[in-house]
């Protein structure tokens, strides 16, 4: 039993096995998520992917990718033309293929993005991936892009602590090209050297994907595109509070100031720890820095859903295993595996979920008391690196 035991933990501290449980997860979930639908269904258990799948296709044949298509789809496409070429190597697989290898896509991508990691002990980050699970399975039963976006967010991270400045940029516009609250992630380059470089590929690689769509359109039908993405975009930004700070001051305090307000407060409140430039080369600085943009684009996000807060869990993943542990640290990492990880999932009662969880926006809650002690450590804290066995 004792051996059993052993030969157990030394393989769950592998990070090959991890890959191995991510790629499995994605399996699963696609067969279980094709097979819960039945065929002639309006509403699919993986509408996302069928959204996303089709995109290429309304694309190529020079349809308005930004409004509905209720003949083959559920809800709108909200990503840019770039996003629906890139679409265009699922677009002609059968269906349950091409979700397999869009979950597994997805999943591979963001532990090879937490294996990245800069840490010198292992345990770290086997750690977070293994912490991030129960998120990661809900992200994929809705065929998302948020675990994609989590790890090119990362890898981002990963490539600026290597200096590879072209593939960092890269990975930041990727994700400007899924969600544009990529965005917020080209405050890192604020924290590293050779500035003009990044400013200069980045700059290359944000014309590159504006332009690359005109492989299969032409000019005029791509400044269309364009401008009926934008104008779609400025109609769903009023729409709703979404799992956010905007939401959680409505349901709790019933506050319902402009979101432009709460975005800037909550931008100003992110910057604060760009005044203490001298700690810039502290890499606990760094992961914490990354922390806070992994949670900010989630809790101040009025479209958040259940299915993006991986994203923010990786965030909190990154701020719990990559420094000491503390106390309160535990129980706010504890707050946020039972209300964030666990309020979707059946260990609570559909009565809990409905009448609490989900009208009090608790999943959030966590989120922005871990993101508020964050932004106070990377201020004031004296914080050290976590130490863990080997």
């Amino acid at each position: 039993m004792k051996k059993l035991k052993k030969k157990l933990l030394w393989l769950v501290k592998k990070p090959k096995f991890i890959l191995v449980v991510y790629i499995l997860l994605a399996i699963i979930i696609s067969f279980q998520e094709f097979l819960l639908s039945k065929p002639g269904d309006r509403f699919t258990h993986y509408n996302n992917f069928i959204i996303f799948r089709q995109s290429f296709l309304h694309l190529i044949q020079n349809k308005d990718l930004y409004i509905a298509h209720p003949d083959v789809q559920y809800d709108l496409f909200k990503y840019s033309p770039a996003f629906a070429v890139f679409m265009g190597a699922f677009a002609y697989l059968p269906m349950l293929a091409g979700l397999i290898l869009w979950n597994a896509l997805n999943a591979a991508v963001l532990w090879f993005a937490i294996k990245s990691l800069p840490v010198k002990n292992k345990i770290v980050t086997v750690s977070i991936a293994w912490f991030v699970v129960i998120e990661l399975i809900t992200s994929m039963q809705n065929s998302q892009s948020n675990v994609l976006m989590a790890g090119l967010l990362i890898l981002a991270f990963c490539f600026l602590e290597r200096r590879n400045i072209a593939l960092a940029t890269l990975m930041i516009c990727l994700t400007v090209f899924i969600k544009i609250f990529g965005l917020v992630a080209f405050s890192l380059f604020l924290l590293y050297p050779e500035k003009k470089k990044f400013i200069l590929w980045s700059a290359l690689w944000i014309v590159l994907l504006i332009l690359l769509p005109l492989m299969v359109v032409s000019p005029a039908q791509l400044i269309f595109l364009y401008k009926s993405w934008y104008a779609m975009l400025s109609m769903d930004y009023s729409g709703s509070w979404g799992i956010s700070v905007m939401g959680w001051l409505h349901t709790w305090f019933h506050f319902d100031p402009p979101k432009n307000v709460i975005t800037l407060l909550g931008i100003a409140i992110f910057c604060l720890p760009l005044l203490f430039y001298k700690r810039f080369g502290e890499e606990i600085f760094r992961n914490l820095f990354l922390s806070s943009i992994l949670i900010w684009v989630i809790i101040f996000n009025h479209k958040a859903e259940s299915a993006t807060f991986i994203i923010a869990v990786c965030g909190i993943a990154i701020w719990y295993f990559m420094q000491q542990r503390t106390t309160l640290n535990f129980i706010l990492l504890l707050l946020a595996f039972i209300f964030t990880m666990l309020s979707p999932t059946d260990l609570f009662p559909p009565v809990v979920r409905n009448s609490f969880m989900v009208p009090y926006t608790m999943k959030v809650f966590p989120c922005i008391l871990i993101w508020l002690k964050i932004i106070w450590e990377m201020m004031v804290a004296s914080y050290k690196p976590r130490v863990m066995p080997g």
